[in-house]
């Protein structure tokens, strides 16, 4: 395999920032978020990919790639979710394998009480703390990282 091809002090000063940040980042929000509404922060990840879903519902399998989560892990937050009636499950007429989520009404409200509380935070923590040239260049690096991550093939995953 040859030798590693061991990172730079730039390359490492990037990394680390990143994942300094990454780490403290989602643990605000979840903090946040489970204050102000109840719900962590992957839990509100979940109600905001099905409010922007068609019909407010995904597909299990689909929802656990879009938020980067097992299939296991999803399953056990959607029941969290169920429980607080801000979802429920529904089976395919079609597939008698797949499940979707779907967002109700409550999931709805609880959303859009969280939002203003949760985009508040993001902006003083993050946004407003860099330069317009500096969150162009984050959006850039970062969506190209994720472009290439989701075009692997990656069968274990099942989410290409």
């Amino acid at each position: 395999m040859g030798r590693p091809r061991w990172l730079n002090a730039e390359e490492k000063r990037a990394w680390n920032a990143f994942l300094g940040t990454y780490e403290l980042l989602n643990r605000r929000l979840d903090q946040q978020l489970k204050q102000d509404s109840g719900i962590s922060h992957l839990q509100y990840v979940i109600l905001a990919r099905l409010s922007a879903a068609p019909d407010r519902e995904l597909r299990m399998a689909e929802l656990a790639c879009a938020v980067s989560n097992s299939k296991s892990g999803l399953t056990y937050q959607i029941g969290q979710l169920e429980q607080g009636g801000l979802v429920r499950r529904r089976a395919c007429e079609s597939d008698p394998r797949a499940v979707y989520a779907v967002l109700t009404d409550e999931g709805v409200a609880l959303l859009e009480q969280a939002a203003p509380g949760h985009v508040a935070l993001v902006r003083e923590l993050l946004i407003e703390v860099l330069t317009p040239d500096q969150l162009h260049a984050m959006a850039d690096g970062l969506g190209e990282a994720n472009r290439r991550m989701l075009a692997v093939d990656d069968p274990a995953a099942g989410c290409s």
